[in-house]
Formats: C-alpha cells, structure tokens, sequence
C-alpha cells in the first residue's frame, strides 16, 4: 500500500490551463474516486500521477518518495484503461503476465503472479483462451489482472467500465470493491459516472474546471455540498434550484421569498447573506411530496412528464411563474422521485409540497449558507 499525495500541482498546455493549484493527499488503502464533468481536469490528474502527462509544477509524493521526475515504470504505479488493451494472439495467461515479462521476471514467479490474479478475478477457466473468446466483462477483468500480477502500490482506474453495458457495470462495481477489499491497495479511479463514485469509494474527489470543489465520503458530499456545483452534480435525478431573494436575514437565520410569494425559512445559517441579495435556494427531489397538503411549503404545478421505472416514480412538473435554473427555459421545471407507482398523467394539476429542512440555500456566489445535514454515520 501507498499514501499518494500532490502538493500544488499545476497543468498548463498551449494556451489552457487544465490543472491549477491541486492540493489533495490519498491515504493508504483508501478508494478515491474523481468525478466531474467533461473537461473538468479528473483524466488529466489521473495521467499526471501515472506520469504520463508532465506537471508544469508543483510536486507528486508516492510512498512520501518524490516521483514528479520520475518515469511511469519507476513510480510504483499500474493502470487500467478504457479500453482493454488486450494483446489478440496472446492468451489470457500471456496478456496478464506481459508486464512482468517484459521486465524479465522469472517463470516460476510469472506463473505464480498470474494463478492469483486468476484465482482472485475468478479467471482460473478462461487462462488458455484469447480475448476473443471472452466477454466484456471478462476482458476487462483481464487487464484489471495484468495490473494485479505487477503488485503496484497504487492502482489508477481511467474510466475501466463505460465501454460496458448496464448490467456489466453493475456486477463490475461490485467486483471492483471486493478487490479493493481483497487487496487493500490504494486506488484511484476517474469516471463521469455518479453511481460509480457513490456506490465504490471512500472518498469522492470533485472536480470542475481544473480545480477542486470538494472532497469527501459519498454521503457527506451528497447532503452536504459546499457549493451549487456539486449540489447539482451529485444526484441522480439532480437537486431542483430555485431563485430567491433574502427578505429578513438576522443572526437567528433568514427568509427567502420566490416567484409567487412563496416564502421559505431557513434557521441558523453557517454562512452570511444580506436583505435583498439574490440567492439559490435547492431541494432534493425525493424530498419533494405530492398532494400532502400536510407539507409546510406548497405550490401549485402542472405535469409534464411521467416516467415509471417499477421501484420508483419520476414526476416533471411545469410550476408556472417559479424561476429556476433546472432547464435551458429557466421557469418552473421540477422534478419529483416518488417512491412508488403513481398513477399521474401528464397535464395534470398536482401540489408540490416540501420541509424547509429539507432545503439549501446557497449565496450570491454560489456558496452554501445553510447549516450541514446530518449524515447516517455507516
């Protein structure tokens, strides 16, 4: 295991700048995962710290060795791509003990290293086969293999699972966090996947335009977002915003008036805002309720669409004069998850309720001011 820590690590090419100021450590053993948009950096980061990209400054510590020189086959490291990256006339023996190979390790120590890798990704009946013969699933359980049989102290993920289909990314997810706790090794992995990043890591590392937003445990992040930028990226479907403005505001906490004089209280506040400034005010969708005419906050919408997924309903509704930033039109799109088949149709009228506790408020520059969630303590 290896402790992998980056000290101000800047990114320049010509005329952009892909990484600035990245100042993150990843302790031993831990499943970091980087998630972000498209162009957000996380690949990039991933490539610096294998060493296949340069860093234009700043410093990488691998094993609290400085390795921000060093060559990618001297760094202790072993990757795993997007695509597999299989040898087509070598069988998956032969593909999996390439690397060692290629650095001229013994026979028996190769044959060794591969029947536990084997053995481990439950590859024992597929070793004499080529990767022709094998499943997406299986061939990339072969090049998760190839990196196994190196014993790295750092396993680097490039997005392994998005040439698969749903079903194998499921059973992959699963697979990947029982080898990480099989083998305890500290690994990093880079998706634009949520769910991966929710369901496989210790800690979510978020990235939006170079720079970090946020790090930290997948639930923490999840009802804790320090800003409107991960709020809106973490959740699936995404945190409904609505614009507000601050009508009193005092050390005891704040009211914030909507479109169509919906009000809405927010106790004590971590943050400041002042009377009259704009702000954003956020709700998650399965905090929404439909038709509870016990909900403390109600407005009236109409649906737009329904979409019944068996464990679960997803409901868009049209709340008229409402302005919120959840589509391109920028007025009244809502989205409720029930957690039931609800007989709804589109065009109907229904009433959107919610708690104020279930709320975020977030300033006029994009910062949470509301106080933390609680967060279930696993």
């Amino acid at each position: 295991m290896a402790s992998v820590e980056l000290q101000n690590i800047e990114k320049h090419y010509a005329g952009y700048h892909a990484l600035r100021d990245i100042n993150l450590t990843i302790e031993d053993g831990e499943f970091a995962v980087m998630v972000g948009p498209s162009g957000c950096g996380k690949s990039t980061l991933l490539k610096t710290i294998a060493g296949l990209e340069s860093i234009s400054s700043g410093r990488l510590l691998i094993k609290n060795r400085d390795v921000t020189k060093e060559e990618p086959g001297d760094r202790g490291i072993a990757m795993v791509f997007q695509s597999y990256a299989l040898y087509p006339h070598m069988t998956v023996a032969e593909n999996m003990g390439f690397g060692l190979r290629m650095a001229k390790r013994p026979k028996a120590e190769i044959e060794t290293a591969v029947a536990r890798a084997a053995a481990i990704l439950r590859l024992e009946e597929q070793l004499d086969k080529r990767p022709r013969q094998l499943s997406g699933g299986q061939r990339q359980r072969v090049a998760i293999g190839r990196a196994i049989t190196r014993s790295p102290d750092v396993f680097l993920f490039d997005e392994p699972l998005s040439n698969l289909d749903a079903a194998l990314r499921t059973q992959m997810r699963v697979e990947l966090s029982t080898l990480h706790a099989r083998l305890g090794s500290t690994m990093i992995y880079v998706t634009h996947d949520q769910v991966e990043a929710m369901t496989m890591a210790s800690r979510i590392v978020v990235l939006n335009k170079g720079r970090i937003e946020q790090v930290g445990a997948p639930l923490e992040l999840y009802n804790n977002p320090v800003n409107l930028f991960v709020a809106g990226f973490l959740g699936a479907p995404r945190m409904n915003f609505v614009d507000g403005t601050v009508r009193t505001a005092d050390g005891r906490g704040a009211v914030v008036e909507c479109e169509g004089g919906m009000s809405i209280p927010f106790g004590q506040l971590e943050g400041r805002v002042q009377v009259g400034e704009h702000v954003t005010v956020g709700i998650r969708p399965e905090k929404l309720t439909l038709e509870d005419i016990r909900s403390s906050v109600t407005f009236p919408a109409e649906v737009r669409l329904v979409e019944h997924l068996g464990r679960e309903t997803i409901l868009y509704a049209d709340a008229g004069s409402l302005t919120t930033s959840n589509s391109d039109s920028g007025t009244g799109a809502f989205t409720v998850q029930i957690g039931d088949v609800t007989p709804f149709r589109p065009g109907a009228p229904v009433v959107i309720g919610f708690e104020p506790r279930d709320t975020y408020l977030f300033g006029a520059d994009g910062r949470t001011v509301s106080a933390p969630k609680p967060v279930a303590r696993l």
